[in-house]
């Protein structure tokens, strides 16, 4: 092993294991496989970076990336996979992303709203999961209706439900699903938000060397097939995998 990578080793996994934060609470990337271990297009490439480093792969696993991020602190992981944010770049370093999904709104059938757009407006309430790179965008950008914030974003869909708010924000595929599976609700057209999915390394980890290699990896990568077989093996469409 060279020197670089040998370094990069040394900051990525100082025990011998990369660990990694998978976040269950956004089932287009990470879901548990019949024995209970991470799977999806997260837990594949934290594999494939793990034997290019030579080490072995430790999952710390999440119900949001609210507690994720939280979680940085607490040096529990080193690298994680999350959707790119201002707000989470002041602690972290993120690739370019790999994957890019909308952000939208799940609504009552009967919902005045048409349109994205449309529910910023005066009275309406929008639950949404802490932390979530949906609730930063919106947070950042609502001018008129309120948020109410529910542990996880799958909670978020109860909140909505149960309290008959204006809306459910999240990620477009699990909100089809839930649509799908309950008559009542519809899922918006359009997006608020792209949301970009990265690699993020720990500010502890994130020296110059490390962030190269990274880039270079996740550039790798998205030649490859690996980011797009593993969405089609979880059951995913593979144009959510960037260029």
């Amino acid at each position: 092993m060279d020197d670089r990578l040998s370094h990069v080793r040394a900051e990525l996994a100082p025990t011998g294991r990369l660990c990694v934060a998978i976040n269950y609470g956004n089932p287009v990337l990470a879901q548990r496989d019949k024995d209970g271990a991470p799977a999806g297009v997260s837990a594949a490439l934290a594999r494939a970076l793990a034997a290019e480093l030579g080490v072995s792969v430790e999952f710390a696993t999440f119900d949001a990336a609210g507690d994720v991020f939280a979680a940085i602190d607490e040096d529990r992981w080193r690298v994680a996979f999350l959707a790119r944010d201002p707000v989470r770049a002041e602690k972290l370093y993120f690739t370019e992303p790999y994957v890019s999904i909308e952000g939208t709104y799940l609504v009552p059938d009967a919902a005045p709203d048409q349109t994205v757009e449309d529910l910023d407006r005066d009275g309406a309430c929008i639950s949404v999961g802490k932390g979530a790179a949906y609730d930063l965008f919106l947070t950042r950008t609502l001018t008129r209706a309120s948020l109410r914030r529910a542990p996880t974003s799958a909670d978020a869909v109860n909140v909505f439900v149960e309290q008959q708010l204006s809306a459910a924000a999240g990620v477009r595929q699990p909100l089809e699903a839930y649509a799908a599976e309950h008559s009542g609700y519809r899922v918006l057209p359009g997006r608020f938000t792209a949301i970009e999915q990265c690699i993020a390394v720990a500010g502890v980890a994130a020296s110059g060397p490390v962030t190269s290699y990274v880039d270079a990896f996740m550039a790798r990568m998205k030649q490859s097939d690996i980011v797009k077989c593993a969405l089609k093996k979880s059951g995913h469409p593979e144009n959510l995998a960037t260029p």
